[in-house]
């Protein structure tokens, strides 16, 4: 495939990935004249299957690095020849971080070190040097900490750091040494904090998908602690617009937190979420809510999170666009009908599909 015509490059990394796969397909489709170079690692949440329908475009690319590898980014950096990065790459799940933290600290800290530095000597030996060009860094609402129920306040883009768990504190780390690229080295990055995502083709490890599988199997549906905990969810594809433009729109330095406007308690989301699969299957009402059971609290479990998007939306014109009941509808009929996915997933069949393509790793 010929890419002399194609006047931009932009790297995503993490391209495989839930939130990731959705934003490459978004670039690929909007902008032609952009290469958009997917750099995955494919590690247990990376699969190529969020991409088939794009696979073929003559401005993407895959390949399969590591972040943390810091040759093989270079020499994807010199071969390629951005114009900017997306970095989504990130070890991304609560529970995992606590058994395994040092492999939050290595992907997320020295992962994100190694593409600061990439683009920085890239871009310095341009004649143009950092003219044009962006890295946009993309992380979460829980580096804030937590938030008490009920008092109205909202983490804004000035809240005061406060990470309760290895996952989130690995990734303050990363959200400082990439604003200390901008203010030491004077790269030009921009930042976002987005709050909880779901929709189509999330690893079942999270809540959403996850139940969604066990209501089809009939297994419990486990609930940390009562069920009180408080997150702010927000549709996968209002959150690939929002880094879409804040990409291409953002000022250099800045942060813009993204969220959906749409609190919901724990227990609250999975009863409508059982109710939104049972009438989907065609279940008698209230089926699947007695699979609720609760389980012993997650260590370290902030009780809520919940976002003011009013910067976005005042310098940037977003907002989010789908309505809560509206998205879940839609991701729940996704994964009913895409069993074969979700099958392929659990089983883990795809990952050994990808070491027999691309060698382990």
């Amino acid at each position: 495939m010929q890419t002399q015509n194609l006047a931009h490059t932009i790297i995503v990394t993490g391209g495989a990935g839930f939130i990731g796969s959705h934003l490459v397909k978004r670039l690929v489709s909007n902008y032609p004249d952009t290469l958009i170079v997917n750099l995955d690692a494919l590690t247990y949440a990376g699969n190529l299957e969020n991409l088939k329908e794009i696979e073929s475009s003559p401005n993407y690319r895959f390949v399969r690095a590591d972040i943390c590898d810091v040759e093989t980014i270079k020499q994807i950096f010199d071969k390629f020849r951005p114009d900017g990065v997306i970095h989504l790459a990130a070890e991304s799940h609560v529970d995992r971080s606590i058994t395994d933290p040092l492999a939050f600290a290595q992907t997320n800290v020295l992962g994100t070190i190694n593409l600061l530095r990439a683009s920085q000597e890239l871009w310095e030996s341009m004649p143009d040097r950092f003219n044009g060009k962006k890295f946009h860094h993309v992380s979460t609402d829980e580096v804030y900490g937590a938030l008490t129920p009920g008092d109205g306040q909202l983490f804004r883009e000035t809240t005061r750091y406060n990470p309760h768990s290895p996952y989130s504190a690995s990734k303050a780390s990363s959200d400082h040494f990439v604003r200390a690229w901008h203010d030491t080295y004077g790269l030009p990055t921009v930042v976002t904090n987005c709050s909880n995502n779901y929709g189509p083709n999330q690893f079942p490890e999270k809540l959403i998908p996850l139940f969604i599988n066990n209501i089809r199997n009939g297994r419990p549906l486990p609930v940390y602690g009562t069920g009180e905990n408080i997150r702010d969810w927000l549709y996968v594809e209002d959150h690939a617009e929002a880094l879409d433009l804040v990409f291409h729109k953002g000022t250099p330095g800045e942060t813009y937190n993204i969220g959906g406007l749409n609190e919901w308690r724990n227990i609250d989301l999975v009863k409508a979420l059982a109710d939104t699969v049972d009438s989907a299957l065609g279940n008698p009402a209230g089926q699947s809510r007695q699979l609720i059971t609760f389980v012993s609290d997650r260590k370290g479990h902030d009780m809520r999170y919940a976002i003011d998007a009013s910067k976005i939306e005042r310098e940037l014109g977003w907002k989010p666009r789908t309505e809560f009941i509206d998205g879940l509808r839609q991701t729940v009929e996704w994964y009913l009908n895409h069993q074969d996915w979700l099958d392929s997933v659990t089983s883990g069949a795809y990952k050994e599909y990808y070491e027999k393509m691309y060698g382990n790793r």
